[in-house]
């Protein structure tokens, strides 16, 4: 590993950064897919998933295009997320060069895959050092939200270029390079490409904040709180998977009480019921101090997506749930732009009262005489799962290369390479 990324990572606030949001995977595909074919010299991927679909197919080939032009080609799955993908698949990335790895892959247990925590989560981009990607989206068809699969996904990501790219670089070279057999440092940002006429914002201060097991445990719930206590005017928070810890529910709560407009859009089609389950868990206690709750109907929300008053926001990868918050690795970009504030408000406040529905105390109360022990205790193991989770044996988390090739069948840029599926 390079000296440089061994140092630790440090928060730093970056300014005049171009962003540009990009809803959903019909934006988000065609915007990565298109800096790959410009890419001159890298590209960096790191995502939870990659199916073999029609989109981790169009995602392969712009890869091969890419490498088989001598680009340096670094792919990051992690080893849960991205369990299946065939040898035939890997191999035709492998033989022009792409470097795959797996995060922290482990063998099945009578079929069923055991590595649950601590994933690689993160989904950044990176393209030549200069574009660099975040967000929440990952590399499957069903993130196209115009598809003909009901259960496809409402989400979010942003294109940057700027003083921030290099915070992104190094942040996804610290993990690559740890079996990366071409190692490089990063580079000053270089604006040697024009601006691009549909950027939200050319001007926008961004930080760039990861969660780890590490040094960065709870950074990005920090920001959250942060932005929460010193809210205003307003606050929208659209999250998939919502179960937080005390101290921003508690925010939430005193943020309302103060006169905040504090809205939340949820899950209400979820893909996995169990977690809409846990989120209705904590409805009485937000809505009773005046918190508006809206559950998204129109797909699964899969967004993880903020805006506070008029010049904070957040997207990136992060849940507001033990697993994002205490366990997962992570990456948010944190915003502070008026524009681009004004942008994401405009997209979710349309969303909240056009394709959501609204959940009153009334409702939640019904019943709720004999739900209120089974809430208490729920909430309780939950808030406390990280640390019981904690009580399992760790260990050091590791990359491990999906697949290697021959030097003699992968010869364009001289990697010393085995073939290994």
């Amino acid at each position: 590993m390079n000296e440089q990324s061994n140092q630790p990572f440090t928060e730093q606030w970056r300014d005049n950064n171009e962003i540009t949001l990009l809803i959903n995977g019909e934006e988000f595909f065609p915007a990565v897919f298109e800096c790959i074919a410009q890419a001159r010299e890298e590209v960096l991927i790191e995502t939870f998933i990659l199916y073999e679909d029609e989109v981790g197919r169009d995602l392969q080939r712009a890869l091969i295009d890419a490498a088989q032009r001598g680009v340096r080609v670094e792919l990051l799955v992690d080893g849960y997320g991205t369990a299946e993908l065939s040898s035939q698949f890997l191999t035709d990335m492998a033989k022009a060069g792409v470097h795959l790895q797996a995060f922290d892959p482990q063998p099945k247990v009578m079929g069923m895959r055991t590595n649950l925590f601590r994933r690689l989560h993160r989904k950044i981009v990176v393209i030549d050092g200069e574009i660099g990607f975040v967000g929440g989206i990952n590399y499957s068809a069903d993130h196209l939200a115009e598809s003909s699969d009901p259960m496809s996904k409402q989400d979010y990501a942003v294109k940057v270029r700027g003083p921030i790219v290099p915070d992104l670089h190094r942040a996804t070279l610290a993990l690559l390079d740890q079996t990366s057999k071409v190692v490089r440092t990063p580079q000053p940002w270089r604006s040697s490409r024009s601006a691009p006429p549909d950027a939200d914002s050319a001007s926008a201060s961004l930080l760039l904040s990861i969660r780890d097991n590490d040094q960065h445990t709870n950074d990005i719930e920090a920001h959250y709180l942060e932005a929460i206590k010193g809210a205003q005017q307003r606050i929208i928070i659209a999250n998939a998977y919502f179960f937080p810890g005390y101290r921003l529910l508690r925010e939430l709560r005193n943020a309302a009480r103060r006169g905040v407009e504090v809205t939340l859009i949820l899950q209400g089609m979820p893909d996995m019921p169990l977690v809409r389950l846990c989120s209705r868990l904590l409805y009485n206690y937000l809505l009773r101090d005046g918190v508006v709750i809206r559950e998204y109907c129109q797909r699964p929300l899969h967004g993880k997506v903020a805006v506070v008053d008029e010049r904070w926001s957040t997207v990136g990868s992060s849940n507001l749930d033990p697993l994002s918050l205490s366990l997962n690795l992570e990456g948010n970009l944190i915003i502070r732009d008026k524009r681009f504030n004004q942008r994401l408000y405009e997209h979710l406040h349309e969303l909240a009262h056009s394709t959501c529905k609204s959940i009153s105390l009334q409702r939640v109360l019904r019943g709720y005489w004999w739900r209120a022990p089974i809430i208490f205790l729920t909430f309780h193991f939950l808030r406390h799962f990280p640390a019981l989770v904690g009580f399992i044996p760790a260990h050091s988390p590791k990359l491990k290369p999906l697949i290697e090739v021959e030097p003699q069948q992968c010869d364009s840029r001289g990697l010393d390479r085995k073939e290994t599926v």
